[in-house]
């Protein structure tokens, strides 16, 4: 993409040439990088005075100079990216495009559960609140893609795609990861980038931008030593034993509470501290040293203390605190001491002098309002209404001359730089914990939230931003360009059927807060996240479970549109509640994405919620989904609710399905070539184009028994069946799926177990039915006797033997379960008010039936009278609603 006539470009993908040589980039030829970055600054300054430029979805919240000032286009941009076309217009001339993926020759999903850990060099140069490693993200790349794609993250956060794609133009390393593809998949693809955030797309930028690593390094130096000399006396104590100044590593801070019986201030770190470790004592109990009376540390009252806030030129209020503890260096020795009348003084000193230099002075979350977030708790956010309060005074003071620096450093090193001072930013805050069993004390935040503990450390700059400069001059680099827009998935600037491969990892629900996070970094670019796009559950911004939805649906259907037909996305997923999961699968398919394979993926490294949170899930799946061929949707059009569409579409989604899995040396039942979920997925392809279902369930088994090669319970094409029996010869077993009863659905597959084997009576079933099925309705759920079951799902002998029905008889009996469905579906339908328990499958049917019907208001009215949570944790309700929402118009 950009090239220097004698060395590679400084550009996006790139190792970094001298600054004075010349570069192309666009096809324009420049004298220098300054003049390439001019030319395209004056462009993007240009357009963002068009006002509907600014209306494009998740338009960030800054100033035109703020913006171009973190910009660096026409590869990166902190707004959506106007060059985008120019990018693409450059690439595929030089690349050439790949042509529509064929039905002939489909590509299957990646079928392997992924294990990849987070302790590598190049991952953790930068923290962020989730990010999927590069290794893992790479696997993908090699499956699924060729030198000379075009890829897209519409939710890239630090842009580890980016990084992975610079890894796959590494020989080396693609034969670590998977030799067999070394010789065919070794070069360059074109990544582009997109996300809501601006400080995640800055991240990005420098995770994926070349570095003239000796200039960084030396303005680095340069910039402490500067720091030492003008304020290096704010981070120096006098040790009481050479009688020598000393630089000082960090501070430790406690919070101060008064005894409830008496009223005796109290620092935490005196009565609550395990000296050992730094954390909270085992015993919650603390004595007063004053009236020696013993309450449980909760019931301690937080000190309030008053002080004026010359920044508002206002009266505050915070949590009084103490300064605890001073850790210093005599040379290499690290000392530490408790803090004296002269480091005190120093306090008063900064206390009394105004801040030279400029602070973002803002409300959190630009709002006036006590509780200014998700993540506002009134106990140890006491008196914090504004972004400055996180900050001690010192390191406030220290931070602002970094920036203020920084930002006069010679112009193609500042981006580098703020990525430097954005690493350990909230570091530097009162959210940076306190634990004395490591030394280290940099970056100590705990990860997903603003939680301020009552024991914590401040660090000298030097002590947190030097161990920084090394690592992120050795970043890794490739010559894979990589293009990053800051702007909202729902609106991405590609043409259509222009992507090859689209990997995302995007918001769980309400999980994790991003925009209040970014806050801690972006009140210092200027540039703030656009809240209206956030994909996300969230109180404050009054968006539910249907809003998060809505967003995730808009998202998916941007990422169908710009997808090649045949061609494929990965979607990393990870979250502990029902509700979101099923919102997921169904916005999927809501965009036209069908679903052919589901998998583990294994971090190894748990986060801090997945340790502690209640419920909360370790592993992540990776969904893998596939945007059908142009001519399967062309036939659907042709001949839509016809039964010879419903099979061509089941023959085409089996040739995107895996054959074979074998996990260690057993075959892994594969869930989506089960009969039922095949039937799942010929219904929701026909719902989201709007037309009717032209098999009922029966209909469909019957019919696939005879079309179709069966295998443990899984069904093939013939070739298929070929191959699968290959690979079952060479295991040692099958691998059953566990089979959990949570709903009406799974009671019957699972009586449908019980009874394939052998034909059972009542009273031999009725034992194991009550353990396993009983006790999981939820209690919007009407429980359903086995009995009923029974008589509605199966045949029962004259000798009270009940057996799975013949599928050449199923039609009648499904008939008689179907016309009892609707007999209580009916019965809803003329009660009044709101329903609360109701049976999910006579729901399913109802809507079923008004839907083949063309009825959408009685699919929308019914649902406004039943409880939330049977729509949004049940995919089949939820799909029906959402598509009979949009053909009725509301």
């Amino acid at each position: 993409m950009a090239k220097r006539t004698k060395q590679p470009s400084l550009n996006y993908g790139e190792q970094t040439a001298t600054v004075e040589s010349p570069v192309e980039c666009l096809g324009m030829t420049f004298p220098n990088d300054k003049a390439r970055r001019a030319h395209f600054t004056d462009l993007l300054r240009e357009k963002l005075k068009e006002p509907a430029f600014r209306k494009i979805e998740g338009f960030p919240i800054g100033d035109d100079e703020d913006i171009l000032a973190l910009s660096d286009p026409p590869y990166y941009t902190a707004c959506p990216n106007p060059f985008i076309d120019d990018i693409l217009s450059v690439w595929t001339k030089a690349h050439g495009q790949r042509s529509n993926t064929t039905s002939a020759t489909p590509l299957p999903p990646f079928a392997s559960d992924i294990t990849e850990g987070k302790g590598e060099h190049f991952y953790n140069v930068h923290t962020y609140h989730t990010k999927v490693p590069y290794r893992a993200i790479a696997r993908f790349l090699l499956h699924y893609t060729q030198p000379g794609d075009i890829v897209l993250d519409p939710f890239c956060g630090t842009g580890m795609m980016g990084l992975a794609l610079q890894a796959c133009t590494d020989l080396a390393f693609i034969n670590e990861l998977s030799p067999q593809l070394s010789n065919q998949q070794l070069g360059q693809r074109l990544a582009l980038l997109v996300d809501l955030a601006p400080a995640a797309t800055h991240i990005a930028a420098n995770y994926n931008a070349g570095c003239d690593d000796e200039s960084f390094e030396n303005e680095c130096s340069r910039i402490m030593d500067e720091f030492r000399a003008e304020c290096g006396w704010m981070f120096t104590t006098d040790d009481p034993t050479s009688k020598k100044s000393a630089p000082v590593d960090y501070y430790v801070w406690s919070d101060v509470f008064a005894c409830p019986d008496c009223g005796h201030h109290i620092a935490f770190w005196d009565e609550g501290v395990d000296e050992e470790t730094g954390h909270k004592t085992a015993d919650k109990d603390m004595r007063c040293p004053s009236c020696s009376s013993v309450n449980n540390r909760d019931n301690y009252i937080r000190v309030v203390e008053t002080y004026f806030d010359d920044l508002l030129q206002a009266t505050a209020t915070k949590q009084k605190e103490k300064l605890a503890l001073v850790v210093y260096r005599i040379g290499k020795e690290v000392r530490q001491k408790e803090p004296d009348k002269a480091d005190l003084d120093i306090l008063d000193r900064i206390a009394k002098e105004r801040i030279p230099h400029s602070v973002p002075v803002l409300r959190m979350m630009h709002t006036d309002k006590a509780s200014w977030g998700d993540m506002h708790r009134a106990g140890y956010h006491l008196g914090i209404t504004h972004f400055h309060q996180f900050y001690y005074r010192r390191s406030l003071r220290a931070v602002a001359w970094l920036w203020w620096r920084v930002n006069k450093s010679p112009a193609h090193l500042r981006s580098r730089l703020r990525w430097w001072l954005q690493s350990v930013g909230v570091g530097q805050t009162r959210l940076n914990r306190y634990f004395a069993s490591s030394y280290s004390q940099v970056n100590r935040y705990l990860k997903g939230f603003l939680y301020i503990a009552q024991v914590r450390s401040e660090v000298a700059p030097w002590y947190s931003l030097k161990g920084k400069i090394t690592k992120m001059s050795r970043s890794r680099s490739g010559n894979s360009p990589v293009a990053i827009s800051t702007s909202s998935a729902t609106q991405l600037l590609l043409p259509d059927d222009s992507v090859d491969y689209i990997f995302t990892d995007p918001p769980f629900g309400g999980n994790i807060i991003y925009s209040e996070l970014n806050f801690m970094w972006e009140a210092w670019f200027g540039v703030f996240t656009n809240q209206s796009s956030e994909a996300i559950i969230s109180k404050s911004q009054d968006k539910r479970l249907a809003e998060y939805h809505d967003l995730m649906s808009s998202a998916f259907k941007e990422a169908y549109r710009v997808l090649k037909p045949g061609r494929w996305m990965t979607v990393e997923f990870h979250n502990s509640h029902n509700a979101v999961w099923m919102s997921i699968q169904v916005a999927l398919e809501q965009a036209g994405f069908v679903v052919g394979d589901v998998r583990v993926f294994d971090k190894k490294q748990l986060t801090m919620k997945q340790q502690t949170a209640a419920g909360a899930v370790q592993k992540d799946l990776i969904i893998s989904a596939y945007k059908p061929d142009v001519a399967l949707e062309e036939r659907i059009r042709l001949k839509a609710g016809s039964e010879e569409v419903a099979w061509d579409f089941v023959r085409h989604h089996l040739t995107h399905l895996p054959v074979i899995s074998v996990k260690g040396d057993k075959v892994e039942i594969l869930a989506e070539r089960q009969q039922h979920m095949l039937f799942d997925r010929m219904v929701a392809f026909h719902v989201q184009r709007g037309c009717a279902v032209p098999l009922s369930a029966s209909e469909f088994y019957l019919g696939i028994k005879q079309r179709l090669s069966e295998r443990e319970g899984m069904y093939f094409l013939p070739e298929q069946a070929t191959v699968f029996d290959q690979g079952r010869l060479e295991a040692k077993g099958v691998e059953q799926l566990e089979l959990f009863v949570n709903d009406e659905k799974s009671a019957i597959q699972w009586v449908r177990r019980q009874l394939s084997d052998k034909a059972q009576k009542y009273k031999e079933l009725q034992p194991e039915y009550m353990r396993e099925a009983q006790r999981v309705w939820e209690k919007h759920e009407q429980p359903l006797e086995l009995r009923t079951i029974l008589e509605q799902n199966f045949v029962e002998e004259k000798d009270g033997l009940w057996r799975v029905p013949d599928p050449r008889k199923g039609v009648d009996l499904e008939q008689i379960r179907h016309r009892a469905l609707m007999k209580e579906f009916q019965q809803y339908l003329d009660s009044k008010g709101k329903l609360k328990v109701v049976r999910t499958e006579a729901l399913r049917a109802g809507f079923k039936e008004y839907w083949q019907k063309k009825d959408y208001t009685t699919i929308v009215e019914m649902a406004k009278r039943i409880p939330e949570a049977v729509i949004l944790e049940d995919q089949a309700l939820l799909m029906y609603l959402d598509n009979a929402s949009l053909l009725k118009g509301g």
